[in-house]
């Protein structure tokens, strides 16, 4: 039973078959080739019997194994390693299936090749999630057929592997990276003029070329007779929150990936970045209830705190309690902090309706409000209107882009600093946003 759900008819078996019953088809007007075609028949079957005996001869003549990581990145690609091993003594055609995760929605990988004997083969595929959550990879399909092609041998290979999908650690990493090696100009980070000093004094110390003259210590020059300036560093170990609206309007997606996980993915990258400048990091999501609070604390290893809470967000889908927001923060955060709060409005009324809770807690917190700028609705205006329909429908597309600035207008009336981005600028928007902060000394 074993060998035969292994057995597989190769697809060529059926072009020979096809020239053996074309033999016998023609030799009703030509009788010559009558008995040709029955010695091709049983040709056929000799081989059909040799080409079983060739790849069922060897147990486990071929080795596959899939390695995957311990966690994939959300909406990043993520490459999945095969290795390869033929140890039968003739070259063999190989024929991959993977059993993909039901999230990818992919039903036709395959991956074909030619082994050499006792060769050594390493192949690697890609995938992007752009869910988090379990992912369960399945069998590893493997079809062998001999160079006689009659057959195909079937081996399967790591019966169901779970892996989980978690914010893009990827992102953060490479802002980490960057960060690191002094290129953030490369991705749009800018630089910000410093405009005074952080509130931190380090040192006086001997002048050098390049420094300010405003930071001269004109007591310390005259008591060393030489010119000392005073020396300042960025205020450290001040409290940051990523606070994350997990309401009904967090669900639109742009690109496949809903606007929530845009949100996670940045919040990841920028708490990474914070802790890098020696910053506090806490996180805050909330809906209708508060679901995850974690105090700002500066720890490095607290990023795994943050990314374990991230992972386990979803979606709700229901209006976002503003008040609550404003009752937690008054009652679980005590210091002035800068709060980043992802989410999104699309009409005006909706701002104003959570307005006062925006301006009560603007005036104890430095309140970033982070609004998603729709770019269908951008690429619906930036198109030529043909017919009256399509008038119409820029014309309201306009009404939504303008509505946007709007937002962006009154917030900024309210003394609520805000960041209109579009989602796949999202976290190079924020840490800019953070670097202007902290340069201009606001919090």
């Amino acid at each position: 039973m074993k060998f035969l759900k292994s057995l597989y008819i190769h697809k060529q078996f059926y072009v020979y078959l096809a020239v053996v019953s074309v033999c016998f088809l023609v030799s009703y007007w030509l009788p010559i080739l009558y008995p040709i075609a029955w010695i091709l028949i049983i040709a056929l079957f000799v081989l059909l019997f040799t080409d079983v005996l060739l790849l069922y001869r060897f147990k486990d003549a071929i080795s596959v194994r899939r390695i995957l990581p311990d966690k994939l990145s959300n909406s990043d690609d993520n490459p999945i390693p095969l290795t390869l091993s033929n140890l039968y003594p003739f070259q063999v055609h190989i024929d991959v299936i993977d059993e993909l995760p039901i999230q990818f929605q992919k039903r036709d990988f395959s991956y074909k090749t030619n082994l050499k004997p006792q060769e050594l083969h390493n192949f690697t595929y890609v995938v992007k999630p752009v869910e988090r959550g379990e992912y369960v990879f399945g069998n590893l399909n493997v079809y062998i057929s001999s160079q006689l092609r009659i057959i195909k041998r079937k081996y399967q290979f790591q019966n169901e592997q779970m892996v989980p999908v978690y914010p893009s650690f990827i992102q953060m990493q490479k802002y980490d990276f960057l960060a690191i090696g002094n290129h953030l100009t490369q991705i749009g980070l800018k630089k910000i003029r410093r405009i005074g000093h952080t509130s931190e004094f380090e040192q006086i110390k001997e002048y050098v070329v390049g420094d300010d003259f405003r930071t001269i210590n004109w007591k310390a020059t005259g008591k060393h007779a030489q010119l000392m300036v005073n020396q300042y560093q960025d205020e450290k170990s001040q409290p940051i929150y990523s606070i994350i609206d997990t309401g009904r309007v967090m669900k639109m997606p742009f690109n496949g990936l809903k606007l929530l996980d845009y949100s996670i993915n940045s919040a990841l990258a920028f708490s990474n970045v914070a802790l890098k400048k020696h910053d506090k990091v806490g996180l805050l999501t909330f809906s209708k209830n508060i679901e995850n609070f974690l105090p700002a604390i500066h720890k490095m290893t607290y990023l795994n705190k943050i990314l374990e809470a991230l992972y386990s967000i979803n979606t709700q889908f229901t209006d976002s309690d503003y008040g609550l927001l404003y009752a937690q923060l008054k009652r679980k955060v005590t210091h002035r902090s800068l709060l980043l709060l992802y989410t999104n409005f699309e009409h005006i009324s909706a701002l104003k309706r959570q307005l006062p809770y925006l301006q009560a807690i603007s005036k104890k917190h430095m309140l970033v409000v982070i609004l998603f700028e729709n770019t269908e609705l951008e690429t619906l205006i930036a198109t030529d209107a043909e017919d009256v329909q399509s008038i119409y429908h820029k014309t309201i597309a306009e009404k939504f882009a303008y509505e946007k600035r709007l937002m962006v207008k009154e917030l900024q009336k309210h003394g609520i600093q805000s960041i209109l981005t579009t989602p796949e600028e999202l976290t190079i928007n924020t840490i800019n946003k953070y670097l202007e902060i902290k340069a201009r000394g606001l919090l």
